[in-house]
């Protein structure tokens, strides 16, 4: 017995320490909805978890010195409840499931337009494992490598596609990961809702760079993203004119 209590005392020990883990804070709406997710499927789980493990000590225990073991008897009224319990559980975890998956703000969306006010941002991964940023609307003309401004507390919709083979994009902090696929344009948005530098990565195979295809998202607050784009498309304009001088000049 002192071993049964030993294991209890374990299990139930490591589920209370589980609960009481501070829980990781979300740095926009999508990891918001996916760490919630994640805690209401945990939740579930672990009763069933415990009550498995119990069972499974408490046959163990009792019966390992037993010479001459019987068939277990049918009993339906048992069957019954736990075929009806396992569809409640599967039920819930479908439709929880799809509830996030659904959202625009952890899926792929659909063909809409973004609004003509939104920050857009398309997003492309090309032959030499870059990732490239070209901002629509307003701060059409903006272009970046490998790293990302995106402002706090707004909606952003990010067009994903590639230049001739499949990436995947993904910046596990803000919980956006998207196919990049040729041809094919794929839209995700999020909310960032912490400032701060996330990293982001492609997490498709696609050849000898792949781990080096890396970029920097910097979440910032609204005045500062309007100062970076306003000197972004400055320094554009510059290069541009100063392209036009010299082929003037030739």
């Amino acid at each position: 017995m002192k071993r049964a209590r030993i294991a209890l005392i374990t299990v139930w020990t490591g589920t209370l320490l589980l609960l009481l883990a501070q829980p990781v804070s979300a740095a926009s709406t999508s990891a918001e909805l996916i760490y919630d997710l994640n805690e209401r499927l945990l939740i579930v789980a672990l009763p069933i978890t415990l009550l498995v493990q119990g069972i499974l000590i408490y046959a163990v225990l009792k019966f390992r010195n037993n010479d001459d073991p019987k068939p277990t008897e049918e009993n339906r009224r048992l069957e019954i409840t736990w075929t009806i319990a396992t569809a409640i559980v599967l039920l819930f975890v479908g439709f929880a499931a799809f509830e996030v998956m659904a959202d625009p703000q952890v899926s792929s969306m659909a063909d809409d337009e973004p609004p003509e006010d939104a920050v857009v941002v398309e997003i492309e991964g090309d032959d030499a494992w870059q990732w490239h940023f070209e901002y629509q609307n307003e701060h059409e003309g903006v272009e970046m490598t490998n790293e990302m401004y995106i402002p706090e507390g707004q909606e952003v919709y990010m067009q994903v596609t590639a230049e001739n083979w499949l990436h995947m994009i993904h910046i596990p902090e803000l919980g956006v990961k998207q196919q990049a696929q040729p041809g094919v344009v794929h839209t995700v948005s999020t909310t960032p809702t912490e400032t701060g530098s996330y990293q982001g990565y492609c997490t498709e195979y696609c050849g000898a760079g792949h781990s080096g295809m890396l970029f920097e998202t910097h979440v910032v607050t609204e005045e500062e993203f309007d100062e970076t784009m306003e000197e972004q498309l400055a320094e554009a304009e510059e290069e541009e004119n100063g392209d036009e001088a010299n082929g003037n000049d030739e």
